[in-house]
């Protein structure tokens, strides 16, 4: 069995690790021609994990479309605001399953990344599928053990399960790949906040009110969509969630705690080093609370901070001073 992986970025370079021991060949295709060059050379991927040396059947692969028809199944794992331009140009010849590990939702369209990649590759969404959970790359990479899960057509989801799960990768199956890809992009809108709390010094209760707030308004965004709103519960929602707007390594959050200290967006931005899915994704959920005339206070108060100069204090005042209601 090969597996090819559509990303030489942080994540697609630790899923092609961690899997390397269930596959004959993995290859890794990615737009940034050095990446594949010094897997290609040192069996390392310098620019994302510099300090990793790589399994010798990792491969690089230049021409994404003869990195799709090698494969017996796909992982996308490019930053989300680019998957439909990555794939544009691609042809699935033969229906194979394709599994969306980027995290986001398209600005414009407001679409889910299975919807982009299905309507991309023209596929059948039943071989569509998301995988989402707690899980930085650089654990990944590392072998620490990583609990995620894989969401989608839970007959052919099985088989996948197998082929994915390892010692340490376990690989849960869910029928909602909804709730799991929401639940994946919007904790980093959440994550952003939370960081800019502890930017400004607010402390564990702010941090844990605006987890907790933030939640429901991942299982808001849920049950808009069709989705199972009891899917944020799991890992793909709270256990993401948890990771990322309180671990260290944690891009969004890092991205907010330096807005919190007082960095312009564009330095915070910088700072960071590597994309920031939240900072684009707000945007789409900005567009979302338009359309679909529903309130996200955490995250509308981000896309304030972000895009409209608000203060970050200000921001959290005006979320403090809201009108009161019933918790749920």
């Amino acid at each position: 069995m090969n597996l090819t992986i559509l990303g030489g970025g942080s994540w697609g370079t630790a899923l092609a690790q961690v899997l390397s021991y269930n596959f004959e060949k993995v290859y890794i295709w990615d737009i940034d021609k050095q990446v594949l060059k010094d897997i290609q050379g040192y069996h390392q991927n310098k620019k994302y994990h510099p300090n990793v040396m790589l399994a010798h059947n990792i491969t690089p692969i230049e021409d994404i479309q003869e990195a799709v028809d090698v494969a017996d199944f796909v992982i996308v794992a490019t930053p989300s605001q680019f998957v439909r331009q990555t794939l544009s140009n691609v042809k699935i010849k033969r229906e194979k399953p394709v599994i969306s590990a980027s995290k986001g939702i398209e600005i414009e369209s407001l679409k889910l990344m299975s919807d982009v990649i299905a309507e991309s590759l023209n596929l059948d969404k039943k071989y569509i599928f998301a995988l989402s959970g707690p899980s930085f790359a650089k654990e990944v990479i590392m072998g620490l053990p990583t609990a995620v899960v894989l969401a989608g057509n839970t007959t052919l989801g099985k088989d996948l399960q197998k082929l994915l799960n390892t010692k340490t990768f376990r690989v849960y199956l869910s029928d909602d790949i909804i709730g799991a890809e929401v639940g994946g992009s919007v904790k980093n809108v959440i994550a952003i906040a939370c960081g800019i709390s502890d930017g400004l010094g607010f402390g564990n209760n702010a941090r844990a009110s605006l987890i907790t707030r933030g939640l429901y308004e991942i299982s808001k965004i849920v049950k808009e969509y069709g989705g199972n709103p009891q899917t944020v519960y799991g890992l793909s929602g709270l256990g993401d969630l948890i990771l990322t707007a309180t671990g260290d390594l944690s891009r969004n959050r890092k991205f907010g705690i330096l807005i919190g200290q007082g960095y312009k967006i564009e330095d915070a931005i910088k700072e960071v080093g590597q994309i920031v899915e939240g900072y684009t994704t707000v945007k789409a959920l900005n567009n979302f609370v338009k359309e679909k005339n529903i309130e996200l206070p955490i995250s509308q108060m981000v896309y304030k901070v972000i895009y409209e100069g608000l203060n970050p204090k200000s921001a959290a005042e005006m979320l403090m001073m809201r009108d009161l209601k019933n918790e749920f």
